[in-house]
């Protein structure tokens, strides 16, 4: 249902996000990340976040699940997305960084588990992973899309199940887009374990 929708709006979706200044999001990601370093844009939706990562110097895959929006993020990018969802990943130990903006509240509950696996699964130890939700609590679906809304407590109980990450932070935000302001979003940083701390600051 989710991914019929993005393929039937794609054009629509990129006009509207393609533009969004992200920057002070990338400002609490970005230091945990190597300079140079390899992050996988997981769900990428028109190419931004993709594109502004290349443009500082990083190694970026891309995938996203609508085959329709990795055709328009591929021609914004100039690199080849993957049409690949989350249930068909088969990444081990590839990346320093994964972000997941605004995608991983399109998983229902009762996947999440077995998409977060992969997602660890992706990183290398001591990799980061940033992902947001929609602030809420339950699931739902609203103009042809499915919903995973999350909050502190939900999000850090979904977490829970896995021994070999930590919590790096979590906070809050207004959407970025003008006219949704009042919308919010939980952000999260995750740690994979396994390896020392220096390493990840050195973008500092």
């Amino acid at each position: 249902m989710t991914t019929n929708y993005y393929d039937n709006n794609a054009r629509d979706y990129f006009d509207s996000t393609a533009g969004v200044d992200m920057e002070p999001l990338y400002e609490r990601f970005l230091p945990y990340v190597p300079i140079g370093g390899t992050i996988l844009d997981a769900g990428c939706g028109s190419g931004r976040d993709t594109k502004a990562f290349l443009h500082r110097g990083y190694v970026v895959t891309a995938m996203d699940a609508s085959a329709e929006m990795a055709h328009l993020a591929s021609a914004y990018t100039g690199l080849r997305v993957h049409h690949l969802p989350f249930e068909e990943m088969e990444f081990a130990s590839a990346f320093d960084a994964i972000w997941a903006s605004a995608s991983l509240l399109h998983v229902p509950r009762s996947s999440m588990h077995a998409v977060l696996e992969r997602l660890i699964a992706a990183l290398q130890p001591g990799g980061i992973c940033y992902m947001s939700f929609k602030l809420g609590d339950g699931e739902r679906t609203e103009g042809g899309r499915y919903f995973n809304d999350q909050n502190e407590v939900t999000l850090s109980e979904a977490l829970s199940g896995f021994p070999n990450i930590s919590i790096v932070e979590m906070w809050a935000t207004k959407d970025r887009r003008p006219d949704l302001s009042d919308l919010i979003w939980l952000n999260c940083i995750l740690r994979k374990s396994n390896i020392g701390q220096d390493r990840y600051r050195a973008a500092r």
